[in-house]
């Protein structure tokens, strides 16, 4: 059973940084492509970064030169680097894994806020 677990949330101040981490219970996880999602409250929920199996990486444009997306396939883990955040950074983030049929995990709450 494919497991997603995420942590590392928490309430910062604008411009400081968290550093997000997924633990998959994936078979062959370095086969597949992976993700950090988010979804603020009343929005539908959107890409953030994306690594695949090869570590190529992509980024929404407004996360673009501020959060770093990365893999450690050994450990089976992705973690989502996030500095210099925002208010509009504020959201439920959402690991993700291009698994048949796809797979979630619970969500880690990141609130930005003075």
């Amino acid at each position: 059973q494919v497991q997603l677990v995420e942590s590392g949330g928490g309430l910062v101040r604008p411009g400081g940084s968290l550093r997000l981490s997924c633990a998959a219970s994936i078979r062959f996880f370095r086969s597949y492509d992976m993700a950090w999602y988010r979804q603020a409250p009343e929005k539908q929920r959107e890409l953030v970064a994306g690594i695949s199996s090869t570590g190529d990486t992509n980024y929404a444009n407004s996360v673009q030169g501020r959060f770093t997306i990365s893999r450690d396939n050994l450990q089976r883990q992705i973690y989502l680097q996030m500095n210099d955040l925002k208010p509009e950074d504020t959201a439920v983030y959402y690991c993700h894994g291009s698994t048949p049929g796809g797979s979630w995990g619970q969500g880690t709450q990141v609130t930005v806020s003075s």
